[in-house]
């Protein structure tokens, strides 16, 4: 009789210690999910489109918001039409919000953004970058550094579509270009040649 008035004391002790942690918690500060190394791949027609890829990933739901952090790094691979990678967007953090009225939604990349167009051997390099995946964009309103093999660009803003083939930077300033000329080059008009002209 003894031994059970002990096992039910404990027993209610334990649960009260479990509320009280439960009691302190901040649901607005605590993720509803989490996910280790997520991976998610977007294909259309067996072709592969996009791939994703974070080491960790937390998701908060509001009154009319809800979010994903990437606190620990993220990484996105644009593919072409023929599956072959074309860009590779990389940055320290990232967010995504979706609103739950209307269809908005928004995703931001933040600390050492490294864009690169594999394709054409373009790398862009800058703090803070915004994708507009309804319209197909990427931009920015920070300082930005590209360089290719025609040369260096910097300057304050950038635009281009979200695959980055076509990178507008707004206020370049300070640039340079590599001029390649190879003296040996000849070039013959085989259809309009007429040869040396002779005397008379």
């Amino acid at each position: 009789m003894v031994a059970t008035a002990i096992a039910v004391a404990t027993v209610v002790y334990s649960c009260k210690s479990n509320l009280g942690i439960a009691d302190s918690l901040n649901l607005d500060e605590t993720p509803v999910q989490t996910v280790d190394n997520m991976f998610v791949v977007q294909s259309e027609n067996g072709i592969l489109q996009m791939r994703m890829e974070a080491d960790l990933m937390e998701r908060y739901d509001r009154d009319t918001l809800s979010y994903e952090l990437f606190p620990e790094g993220f990484a996105v691979y644009g593919y072409n039409d023929e599956g072959l990678l074309e860009t590779e967007i990389t940055s320290d953090n990232a967010r995504h919000e979706k609103y739950k009225e209307g269809d908005r939604e928004s995703w931001q990349a933040f600390g050492n953004v490294v864009v690169k167009n594999i394709i054409n051997k373009e790398v862009m390099e800058t703090d803070t970058l915004y994708w507009d995946r309804k319209n197909g964009k990427i931009y920015t309103d920070c300082y930005v550094k590209m360089y290719s093999p025609d040369g260096f660009i910097q300057g304050y803003g950038m635009e281009s579509d979200e695959r980055a083939r076509n990178t507008i930077i707004l206020k370049p300033f300070d640039n340079y270009a590599f001029v390649v000329q190879d003296s040996t080059e000849t070039v013959v008009d085989s259809v309009n040649f007429i040869g040396p002209l002779l005397k008379k």
